[in-house]
């Protein structure tokens, strides 16, 4: 009796899990012809409108956060130029920069934050993405398939 206690103590002391991605659906922003996957089942609340067009979600708890955006490209800018226009903060902990996208990703405040933008004739397409820094593992494979998801016309 004493160690079924103990795993229920352990398990209600556990950080609590990210909702489980079983349900995605794609986001469309028509205006820009952005197209991505969310998860649903995680990101379960509208929280607001970014810059642009788009839509800003967060789980039910509050601890994360996913923004779909999409803003107009001015003409020729390369996505070198246009993130380092935004002035992203310092520590960067990973970027890659190629001429049709960028990542970047680091923690601030005990969060991974982590951004990427395709880049189309038109606009410029991104998701931003904030989650508990601590539960990096479990969010891994959700951030890899909104972000391979990103597309833009």
């Amino acid at each position: 009796m004493k160690t079924i206690a103990a795993v229920v103590i352990a398990l209600g002391a556990a950080p609590a899990l990210p909702a489980k991605a079983d349900s995605w659906t794609t986001y469309h922003i028509p205006e820009a012809g952005t197209s991505v996957d969310i998860p649903s089942s995680i990101f379960t609340e509208q929280a607001g409108k970014p810059d642009g067009y788009g839509q800003q979600f967060r789980t039910s708890d509050g601890s994360a956060d996913l923004t779909v955006q999409a803003v107009p490209r001015t003409q020729g800018i390369s996505p070198a130029a246009f993130l380092a226009a935004k002035q992203p903060p310092p520590g960067i902990v990973y970027k890659r920069i190629t001429p049709g996208f960028f990542v970047v990703s680091s923690i601030r405040r005990d969060k991974i934050w982590y951004d990427r933008c395709n880049f189309s004739r038109r606009y410029v397409h991104c998701v931003l993405i904030n989650y508990p820094a601590a539960e990096k593992r479990r969010w891994d494979e959700v951030v890899t398939r909104i972000s391979h998801s990103l597309s833009g016309g």
